[in-house]
């Protein structure tokens, strides 16, 4: 009888249920999300290992028919990530890397969707410049981790004589390498896995269980018309339930809806460079099942359990009588099993193995359960002292005071989403020193570092960097390595060239001149290394560690070698060894010597650092081109922050959206009243305030309550980690104001609505 009243109950009947359908759909079709993700995540894995290349086994294979040399020339446009691969196949059955067709010629190039609309659009003009091949196709699907990754392959010849090189490696295999090591989190990485999906989890479930009280005065005054033609108190609630479980399960329609859709529109959305193809949100069968059984059994026991202080009556409902005070003592109880449940772990940090999952979990879950246990409690004591105001503030209170409850429920999802982001916030502004480090970068002296390594003459190099548009000045210097013996030395040393002002970067000189030589004592040397910088010995340019040296210059250490300090290079490092100026180089030294280039931008100049990397480009496609910055994150706790900005933005838009369905019903259930205050001359900007204020106050004091949880929960969490307790102000203002943003924008998305409810002819009835 309750599916069927849920159903056949007139138009009130289906805008119900479509309402509570809605807002359960919402949330399931969140919850799907979360259970495609492991799979989403499972299938990105698979298919970057797919087409790993690089073994990283320090070995050069011999040439055959079955191997391609291939080299990194990936590139970084306006802060994206841009992942680019040289082939040079070998033989007919090089391998063809996952997504290709065929290998490019010289010249030629294969690139990805999302890079191809790029290039082709006005904004990559300036890349257009830096990868001059002509597209002759696209990465297939199996070639890319999603859909808006920018990646292209470049046909090349002459990879092999730079062998062996850092960024060039043959190959005969893509796949994952052998020698390469899976890193394994810590636990405070865990943790904040944990505490991720908890706190973003959460505020759905409450979300759910809010949307299955829509309309929930309606229907206990309909109740009590079937306890006045013979049902009794046991069948009513029973009614409520089959009520409650019929918009459940239109709910699970409506998510699974949901949910395709956005699954579809996943390809076309990028946060943070993250993106996901349909296909891979899959959500696991036995997740989405008890999602499927979950949704609705919590529908039936959250609508008992509403109902377990409401007596239906034949005549009415007891419910407009003034309700009993709400007790606080076992309000209290869930936040303090909360604590209890995490206190063991307090102290432990990561050095006494991983947090117990189920200790943390369920003591989260308790604090943050226990802010929807205390806001009513809290609406009610705060709200029963309100008295005199303007005639829209009494008005607001007054309906406060009668129905607090269902305020409360109203802004529980938001509180529960604040108290966990505070918390969280906290948590990562506590760990966060430990996995980013302070980089000696001096970005006074230079923003940006260019390392070259195919040949280019060194005052060739720092004259086209220094004269790139919005470069103000370029200091070169050639690098290499000096060792005792040609090949396998026992000792080495390292060798700069440059000219008198260029060495005057990474040494202190007190005269200079061009045909100088100079050496570094200062460095770390044991005895051999430091016999190699005196006069009469000799050192061999270039040595080799494996194979033949490809250029073994020998050299002779002259008498009167001037000693000279060190000093930091614009990235902090102090280098020993020798120095020499151009001239004093000796003659076949230059071809084993690769530049290093520090670069000081003007940042007046738009794109100044793309100029600069289209110029090193042109120099050598394999530059490797770093911006200098003052600190480093791991790249671990990088993705994690990542995964936590994609995940909060998709529960903001459920908040809003459930916020906005949950007010457009309260309006609903108030269309009578509104239309009578209307006909008895109450003015429509009083209407509008009182309902301002009715959303106002409970959220001020959800907000309020939600610091406090979200503060407690967050200074445990610290002590955990063993980390020092220290409150972030600025992350928990944004978060209550973010919390505060979004209610007042549904608060204004509702006034539509809200006028057109204003009117008199709302007391029309049949």
């Amino acid at each position: 009888m309750g599916v069927r009243f849920a159903f056949t109950g007139g138009r009130e009947g289906w805008v119900r249920a479509l309402l509570t359908a809605v807002g359960v759909g919402l949330g399931v079709a969140l919850l799907l999300l979360t259970t495609a993700i492991p799979n989403a995540l499972a299938e990105r894995n698979g298919r970057s290992e797919a087409r790993d290349d690089f073994t990283y086994s320090g070995k050069t294979l011999p040439k055959a028919d079955n191997t391609v040399v291939i080299a990194d020339a990936s590139t970084t446009f306006r802060s994206k990530d841009i992942r680019g691969r040289l082939l040079e196949p070998e033989g007919t059955r090089a391998p063809l890397p996952p997504g290709l067709g065929r290998f490019p010629a010289k010249g030629e190039m294969v690139v990805s969707p999302a890079l191809k609309e790029l290039l082709d659009s006005g904004s990559g003009k300036l890349l257009r410049e830096r990868l001059p091949y002509r597209i002759t196709g696209t990465i297939e699907r199996t070639g890319l981790i999603g859909p808006s990754e920018l990646a292209y392959y470049a046909g090349a010849t002459g990879l092999a004589k730079r062998l062996p090189g850092d960024s060039i490696e043959r190959i005969n295999y893509f796949g994952p390498s052998q020698n390469r090591t899976q890193d394994r989190l810590d636990p405070v990485l865990i943790l904040l896995i944990l505490m991720i999906f908890v706190v973003l989890l959460m505020p759905v479930a409450v979300f759910i269980a809010a949307a299955v009280r829509f309309g929930g005065e309606r229907r206990d005054r309909r109740l009590a018309a079937l306890r006045l033609i013979g049902a009794d108190g046991r069948m009513a609630r029973r009614i409520a339930g089959g009520e409650a479980l019929a918009g459940a399960l239109l709910g699970l329609v409506f998510g699974t809806a949901f949910f395709l859709i956005g699954r579809q529109l996943a390809s076309s959305l990028a946060v943070r460079d993250i993106s996901v193809f349909p296909s891979d949100l899959n959500p696991s069968p036995l997740l989405a099942l008890l999602v499927a059984v979950a949704v609705p059994a919590a529908a039936v026991l959250v609508t008992l359990f509403a109902l377990r202080g409401v007596v239906i009556e034949p005549l009415g409902v007891v419910r407009t009588a003034k309700p009993p005070r709400r007790r606080l003592w076992w309000r209290l109880l869930l936040p303090l099993a909360g604590l209890g449940l995490l206190y063991p772990m307090i102290g432990q940090g990561d050095s006494n193995g991983n947090f117990n999952q189920w200790l943390v979990i369920g003591g989260t879950v308790l604090l943050l359960v226990g802010v929807t246990a205390l806001l009513p409690w809290v609406v009610e004591t705060v709200v029963a002292r309100l008295n005199s105001g303007s005639v829209s503030w009494q008005l607001a209170v007054r309906r406060l005071q009668l129905s607090s409850g269902s305020a409360a429920r109203m802004v529980n999802g938001i509180a529960v989403a604040v108290a966990g982001a505070i918390a969280l916030q906290m948590l990562f502004a506590g760990v966060e020193g430990d996995y980013t480090k302070q980089t000696a970068n001096d970005l006074d002296r230079a923003q940006m570092e260019v390392s070259l390594n195919n040949g280019v003459p060194l005052t060739e190099a720092g004259r086209q960097l220094a004269g790139t548009e919005g470069v103000r000045r370029a200091s070169a210097i050639a690098q290499s390595w000096a060792g005792d013996r040609a090949k396998d030395p026992e000792a080495s040393l390292e060798i700069a060239v440059g000219t008198c002002a260029q060495l005057r970067e990474v040494a202190r000189l007190t005269s200079c001149r061009d045909g100088d030589t100079f050496r570094i004592l200062d460095g770390e040397y044991d005895a051999k290394t430091k016999r190699l910088t005196e006069p009469g010995a000799t050192v061999y340019f270039d040595p080799a560690y494996s194979g033949e040296p490809k250029h073994p210059t020998a050299w002779k250490v002259p008498s009167g070698l001037k000693t000279v300090g060190q000093r930091q290079d614009p990235t902090g490092y102090a280098r020993s060894g020798l120095l020499f100026t151009p001239s004093a180089l000796p003659k076949g030294a230059a071809d084993g010597l690769y530049q290093k280039v520090f670069l000081s931008l003007d940042r007046s100049v738009p794109d100044a650092a793309e100029h600069a990397r289209n110029t090193a480009a042109r120099l050598d496609p394999l530059a490797h081109v770093f911006t200098l910055g003052a600190s480093e994150q791991t790249k671990e706790f990088r993705a994690i922050r990542t995964g936590l900005f994609v995940g909060a933005t998709c529960v903001l838009v459920l908040i809003g959206a459930s916020l906005l369905v949950s007010q457009l019903e309260q309006l609903r259930e108030r269309k009578k009243l509104l239309s009578s205050l209307v006909a008895f001359g109450t003015r429509r900007r009083t209407l509008g305030l009182s309902v301002l204020w009715q959303t106002a106050i409970p959220i001020a004091l959800g907000l309020l309550l939600a610091s406090t949880v979200g503060l407690t929960l967050g200074a445990v969490l610290l002590k955990m980690t063993s980390t020092p307790v220290t409150v972030d102000w600025a992350s928990v203002l944004s978060m209550t104001g973010i919390g505060a943003a979004v209610v007042l924008a549904v608060t204004l998305l509702s006034l539509p609505p809200l006028l057109r409810l204003m009117r008199p002819d709302g007391l029309r009835t049949e």
